[in-house]
């Protein structure tokens, strides 16, 4: 069996996986592609993008604190002996 066989035989699967879940979905009351305890309407990744902002934020307030101590680091290693 050779690697086209292989991948072909993995898409096949992959798409009767797919077919059995959206049946699965209907019988159960769900939309397709719908995931479950998702709010509708709700625009996916936003309160990740939220996240990364405040992080990002929280690192520029801190920066000048954190190269006061750095800074603070090497005078005290050159006066180390």
């Amino acid at each position: 069996m050779g690697m086209k066989d292989q991948f072909q035989d993995k898409a096949e699967r992959m798409q009767e996986q797919a077919k059995q879940r959206a049946q699965q979905g209907r019988e159960h009351g769900r939309e397709p592609g719908r995931e479950p305890g998702r709010e509708p309407g709700r625009e996916p990744g936003r309160q990740d993008q939220q996240r990364g902002q405040q992080g990002r934020e929280r690192m520029r307030d801190e920066a000048p604190e954190r190269h006061q101590r750095e800074e603070q680091d090497r005078f005290d290693q050159d006066y180390d002996v």
